[in-house]
């Protein structure tokens, strides 16, 4: 399962920073107002949160199958960051392309699966115990 949640991580990574670029060299004329600004902050949220979700998936994989109170929240965390990646990064560049402005009511989901993730990393890092190898 490791494998998907790199893959996934990468897969964020590599939209956030083509959709950036495209941004920069290829919205230029653009007929939808607001395409740069909504690109622009899909691609920033999206690169920090497929950081966020290697480094936890990687954290996970580091640790083994010990009794590790902190781990049960891993796969929530790493659901919540795919999530508001696929919700919030992707219904920007979705209405950036096309002008559809009424999928902006899907994008605040995609903001609230970050939040999630985040409390849920909180969590589990106060019912850490343990070292990190």
């Amino acid at each position: 399962m490791t494998r998907f949640w790199i893959f996934a991580a990468a897969l964020n990574a590599f939209l956030a920073v083509g959709m950036g670029a495209f941004a920069a060299h290829g919205l230029e004329g653009r007929v939808v107002p607001g395409a740069l600004e909504w690109i622009e902050t899909a691609s920033r949220y999206g690169l920090v949160h497929a950081v966020a979700l290697l480094a936890v998936s990687l954290f996970e994989a580091s640790q083994g199958s010990g009794p590790q109170p902190a781990l049960r929240y891993v796969p929530f965390i790493q659901s919540g960051f795919l999530f508001g990646c696929i919700f919030f990064s992707g219904t920007l560049y979705i209405m950036a392309l096309t002008g559809l402005r009424f999928l902006g009511a899907v994008v605040p989901l995609g903001g609230m699966a970050f939040l999630l993730a985040w409390l849920a990393l909180m969590i589990a890092g106060l019912r850490w115990r343990g070292q990190i190898r």
